[in-house]
């Protein structure tokens, strides 16, 4: 019965052979991607149960395979909306049980996430990722979802960091953080305080640099000890 929204990148597209078990799901999204089409054809999204544009899969542009162009084409089930419409956070947080996963770069123990530059070099466009973190949390039962790789650069770096490069910059504020996914495990930081936050980030990174992490972040006074 969940609206999904799923943002660009490796990480939402390689979450939909895991959602097949799933039943009425719909669509709101910027992007359509390859793994709505393979959702639609079994049978897991109808958008029966959307409160918007019932009946519809929604969004602002597609990206992806000539499987997903020809999907689209002529399609009277796919509705395109301009972005203004498709990323407004009240829109969106119409949506019951509105569902937003997005990616990122990094995330430090504040639980601010950087989505659009590696330090000061820029990687990529902040896209909608901010709109639609935000609207999915002013929805009935929803929920932003922030899932990345524990790891960069072939497992040398963690992307679970005490505090942000120097020079990044901040996609998803810490005061609209909800819930970071690595393949380690689910942190849930609403409403965490400083301390909970680095304890749940810390426990989702990869193991390697688990103590590396509570050595920075007592070094640098983030807390004191844990």
């Amino acid at each position: 019965g969940s609206t999904l929204q799923l943002g660009i990148g490796g990480i939402p597209n390689a979450i939909t052979p895991f959602l097949l078990d799933r039943k009425d799901l719909g669509i709101h999204t910027e992007m359509f991607t390859d793994g709505m089409v393979d959702l639609y054809e079994a049978g897991v999204i109808t958008n029966r149960r959307k409160t918007l544009w019932k009946g519809k899969m929604v969004g602002a542009f597609a990206l992806g395979s000539q499987k997903l162009y020809d999907f689209v084409n002529n399609n009277l089930g796919v509705e395109f909306q301009q972005g203004k419409v498709t990323n407004d956070p009240y829109v969106i947080g119409r949506n019951h049980k509105m569902i937003s996963i997005n990616t990122a770069l990094q995330v430090d123990v504040f639980g601010q996430v950087c989505s659009q530059s590696i330090g000061y070099k820029h990687f990529s466009g902040t896209g909608g990722q901010l709109d639609t973190h935000r609207g999915a949390q002013l929805s009935d039962g929803g929920r932003g979802i922030i899932a990345l790789h524990s790891t960069a650069r072939g497992g040398k770096i963690s992307t679970i960091v005490p505090i942000l490069s120097e020079g990044a910059e901040v996609t998803v504020p810490s005061h609209d953080i909800d819930t970071v996914v690595t393949e380690f495990g689910i942190a849930d930081l609403k409403g965490l305080c400083v301390r909970d936050r680095a304890q749940a980030l810390i426990q989702i990174a990869h193991p390697d640099f688990r103590d590396q992490l509570r050595d920075e972040v007592m070094r640098l006074g983030i807390i004191p000890r844990f």
